[in-house]
């Protein structure tokens, strides 16, 4: 029923071989023993306080811990909104609308619940998705738009008055909207206020929005798999039924991610350095001739294209140097290759260096 996922199967292997990642996009260190070398020796938080309520307390004082389901991370808690947005029926399963290109378990996820996927067209290099782009693929077969903010694989991100926008054109067919906000938090320059969450933009509390981050990407801590979905309390509790049916989070992994949460500070602004220092990087790979499409202010990844070769031949010259480059294939279009600089800064740019011996290597 679920189709393979041939990102996933592909990527592991890739990235326990090579010598440079220039692929993942976690901003974490391999993790040594039980507990993160970060959280080790942090307070844990007061006694009584739980999860739930330390995540609704980063997405403003008019949510509450009843809007928050812990997930063992995004991908899990994005399963289970999909399968509660299509509802009890699996005979009468409707639309769901999938951005282009994108992440392939987005598109996979629902496909193998029963759903018909259909896609909206982005544009890497340009900002925002036009909401009259949206409604024209939707009708009153659609059950749910999913999209990714930032951007997976290119980098954009929507503002929060964007997402409102393609919420409205999603509730005109009593549809719902699902944004993937691992990367949202990517930026050298927080936002702050009503509408925003750990520095970024969120479609939290918007109307007809569900939202799923975890503390995987920007926080680091992959290895705890620990994720939420953020949404009105009826769809929670909706979404909660569904996890009924799929094994509980740990309660080692939740134990640390209150730990996390109650000393938040510090590992933002560890995030935050790294970002602005592999931004810069990053940048300057983009600013080559030879290089084509945009990586977007802030983000430390893109969807880029060598102007003389196809994505694949970039990736696996690349390969052949030990260095891991993720191809565009697995993101809907094989002429690109998504680049990513998640790593410590000197690593990341000895490993610009040596990727850029590549591209002088293709060019000869």
């Amino acid at each position: 029923m679920f189709p393979p996922i041939r990102y996933l199967e592909w990527i592991p292997e890739r990235q326990a071989g090579c010598e440079v990642d220039l692929g993942s996009s976690g901003l974490g260190s391999p993790q040594t023993g039980v507990i993160p070398e970060r959280l080790r020796g942090r307070p844990d938080p007061p006694e009584g306080q739980t999860l739930e309520a330390q995540v609704a307390s980063q997405y403003g004082s008019t949510l509450g811990p009843e809007q928050v389901l812990v997930t063992a991370g995004t991908s899990h808690a994005n399963l289970l909104a999909m399968a509660a947005a299509l509802g009890d029926d699996p005979r009468d399963r409707g639309t769901v609308v999938v951005e282009r290109p994108g992440y392939e378990p987005l598109v996979a996820t629902p496909s193998g619940l029963g759903a018909t996927v259909r896609r909206v067209d982005r544009q890497p290099d340009r900002d925002g998705l036009a909401p009259s782009a949206l409604a024209a693929v939707l009708d009153e077969e659609t059950e749910l738009v999913v999209l990714s903010n930032r951007h997976n694989p290119s980098g954009q991100r929507l503002s929060r008055e964007e997402i409102e926008a393609l919420a409205a054109r999603t509730r005109e067919v009593d549809a719902r909207l699902l944004v993937d906000e691992v990367y949202a938090p990517y930026t050298e320059d927080p936002v702050s206020g009503s509408g925003t969450a750990f520095g970024g933009p969120t479609g939290a509390g918007i109307e007809g929005v569900a939202i799923t981050n975890s503390l995987t990407k920007f926080f680091g801590f992959g290895g705890l798999r620990i994720g939420w979905l953020v949404a009105d309390a009826p769809f929670v509790q909706a979404v909660r039924r569904v996890s009924a049916h799929a094994p509980d989070v740990a309660d080692p992994s939740r134990a640390l991610a209150k730990r996390a949460f109650a000393d938040l500070d510090p590992i933002v602004s560890q995030s935050r350095e790294r970002i602005a220092a592999n931004a810069e990087t990053i940048q300057r790979l983009a600013n080559r001739s030879d290089i084509g499409g945009e990586v977007h202010d802030g983000s430390t990844f893109g969807f880029l294209e060598h102007r003389d070769v196809d994505g694949n031949a970039v990736v696996d010259a690349a390969w052949e140097e030990g260095i891991l480059v993720i191809p565009g294939r697995f993101f809907d279009d094989p002429s690109r290759f998504r680049l990513s600089f998640a790593g410590p800064p000197s690593d990341m740019q000895r490993g610009l260096s040596r990727f850029e011996q590549v591209l002088a290597e293709l060019a000869a």
